[in-house]
């Protein structure tokens, strides 16, 4: 009797001290940049052709890009610090995701502070002649992301993508 108590004893403690750690890796990182910095300016599309894609940097060193995410016209910007694509919920709703179908259960830390983010995967995201399909996304609240912005989840499923002499090439 008394082994069966220390059994269970253990089983609780374990239970206790990986609880959290199960509810703290929910947790998403999301761009370290502010919702200002999100809105795209005019698109440095400078060449495309055979899943290639070269963008230019604007004055501010961000690569912008007209996408087209689930068929549906998209500016964003290219974010190599965001783990994943990060769309505000109005643009998740133009590109199908109903109110409804949105979980938001993530906790998704940002420059601006910490926010409520939905997991969803983005058909495809085109941009020029590149496209990439099943992209990994989270949706934010709109008063925590005013743009788009195109991570790691888009950036990873490329063949090659490279940042140099003010521009970056995107190789499918």
């Amino acid at each position: 009797m008394l082994l069966r108590t220390v059994i269970f004893a253990a089983f609780v403690a374990l239970l206790a001290t990986q609880i959290p750690a199960l509810i703290t890796s929910q947790e998403v990182a999301a761009p370290a940049i502010s919702s200002v910095d999100a809105v795209a300016p005019k698109p440095q599309l400078v060449a495309s052709a055979n899943g290639r894609v070269r963008l230019q940097a604007d004055s501010r060193g961000h690569f912008n890009g007209s996408f087209r995410i689930n068929g549906r016209p998209v500016d964003g910007v290219i974010d190599t610090g965001a783990s994943m694509v990060a769309i505000n919920e109005s643009t998740a709703r133009k590109l199908g995701f109903t109110g409804n179908g949105l979980d938001f259960r993530y906790t998704v830390t940002t420059a601006n502070g910490t926010t409520d983010g939905a997991h969803v995967v983005l058909d495809r995201i085109e941009i020029g002649s590149v496209r990439v399909k099943d992209v990994d996304a989270m949706v934010m609240r709109d008063k925590a992301l005013s743009g788009t912005l195109v991570g790691m989840s888009f950036l990873k499923k490329l063949k090659s993508y490279q940042a140099e002499d003010g521009s970056l090439t995107l190789n499918q």
